[in-house]
């Protein structure tokens, strides 16, 4: 090691933030025009290690600056302040399928973030870093606070913001993997809304019992968070993913109780039969097992089984009557759901009916159906299992990691605004981004 080296800086700030905040990461004092590898590291809850690295040129001050000078190689190239998070991937030898998924939200994620002489692609646990820094990624914002829900046979978490409220409310569905996935709606209670994750497919009532939960389940989540002291009921909205957006569509448009103010959709369909159970729905789906296909790669593609959109209006949710603005998130390389069909229908109805103003539709070429919350990293395939099929395949969900990196920091962009717009009336939340 260059001795004139060994004095060089590196900084992240800030060192503690959102999930959705970009840092600055910067190396300062090293020798003008020498070569340095940046690598962020990651060891995920389930064991398995995930690492990012960009190669950069020092300039005449002996400064790198991520934010504003760019990557020559690596994991990422060009000018990429988030490339360490976004472009993250397994580690060399690590088995197949992985997908990053946060499970404890009450701790941060943690990425050691270090500087390398010359510029490295493999063989990082051999090397002597020049220097290094730990920073924090959390979920949840300082003051935040989860609350589990069981009531009424909830399988379900609570996130309350800081402050006394009343915040509007925000029911949060993930799809056909069932769990309690709840980074989603942490991340959503640090900007200002009280968001309850549901589990709606593998709740306890439905392992104890063996059935699925009703249509009911979903009005009694709707009611327990209306009905909180420090909600403000007649401000709710519903965010559905994939299978999640098939519940979001049903009960905002044909639901007696539920009373939305406003409804987000991430690559999903209105194709279901409308008066079908939750397990009537699913084993719709599995009736068109047939349409499976297969990638070069042996990889699942599900897309097929909603395909063609039916014409039979008993099959798709009448999204003419709905009542509430719309939010469409649709990745157009979506190999698991036909996301772009679907919406190019609803709009179609929507028109039709006279209810379009209500309609905003997001699309995004190269995207694939994992549009999650910014600087996630892209899972183009993974291993999955349904709630219906108890063996692991893995899943195409596409994408190209560049174009789907960005479709999630703009999609979620947007989704903030469209959420603040219709429950908020516009007006900013006090703002918790800052840790």
């Amino acid at each position: 090691m260059d001795r004139k080296q060994c004095c060089v800086k590196l900084s992240v700030q800030p060192s503690r933030g959102l999930m959705d905040e970009k840092f600055i990461v910067l190396v300062q004092n090293a020798l003008p025009g020498s070569q340095l590898t940046i690598r962020a590291l990651h060891r995920c809850e389930d064991g398995h290690s995930w690492e990012a690295f960009g190669h950069y040129t020092a300039d005449t001050t002996g400064t790198i600056n991520v934010s504003e000078d760019p990557s020559i190689g690596g994991t990422y190239s060009g000018v990429e302040q988030m490339g360490l998070l976004w472009s993250l991937r397994p580690i060399p030898g690590s088995k197949p399928g992985l997908r990053m998924r946060k499970k404890n939200i009450q701790t941060p994620m943690e990425v050691t973030i270090s500087l390398y002489q010359g510029h490295q692609t493999e063989g990082f646990a051999d090397l002597v870093p020049l220097s290094g820094v730990v920073v924090e990624r959390w979920y949840m914002a300082p003051g935040v606070r989860r609350i589990p829900v069981t009531e009424g046979g909830l399988a379900a978490a609570l996130f309350l913001p800081s402050g006394p409220g009343p915040f509007p409310g925000l029911l949060d569905l993930w799809g056909g993997g069932g769990q309690l996935v709840e980074y989603r709606a942490a991340l959503l209670a640090s900007h200002g809304f009280a968001s309850m994750a549901i589990d709606y497919l593998t709740a306890e009532i439905t392992m104890e019992t063996g059935k699925m939960v009703d249509n009911q389940y979903f009005e009694t989540a709707y009611r327990v968070l209306q009905q909180h002291p420090q909600v403000c009921g007649s401000k709710i909205a519903m965010i559905g993913l994939s299978f999640g957006t098939s519940i979001t569509l049903k009960m905002a448009v044909y639901s007696e109780v539920i009373k939305l103010s406003a409804a987000v959709c991430i690559s999903g369909s209105h194709v279901q039969p409308v008066d079908g159970s939750v397990e009537e729905i699913l084993r719709f789906f599995q009736k068109n097992g047939d349409k499976t296909r297969f990638s070069e790669k042996n990889e699942v593609i599900w897309r097929n089984l909603l395909l063609p959109i039916p014409t039979d209006p008993s099959l798709k949710v009448n999204v003419g009557r709905l009542q509430c603005p719309l939010l469409l998130v649709v990745g157009e390389d979506d190999q698991n759901w036909p996301s772009l069909e679907s919406a190019l229908d609803i709009k179609e109805m929507m028109a039709r009916e006279g209810n379009s103003h209500l309609l905003t539709v997001l699309s995004y070429p190269n995207a694939g159906h994992l549009i999650e919350p910014p600087y996630t990293p892209h899972a183009r395939s993974s291993t999955f299992k349904t709630v219906e099929i108890e063996e692991k395949v893995m899943c195409l969900w596409g994408g190209q990691t560049v174009e789907h990196s960005r479709a999630q920091e703009d999609a979620w962009k947007k989704i903030l605004v469209f959420l603040r717009e219709n429950l908020y009336g516009g007006r900013n939340p006090t703002s918790f981004s800052h840790l």
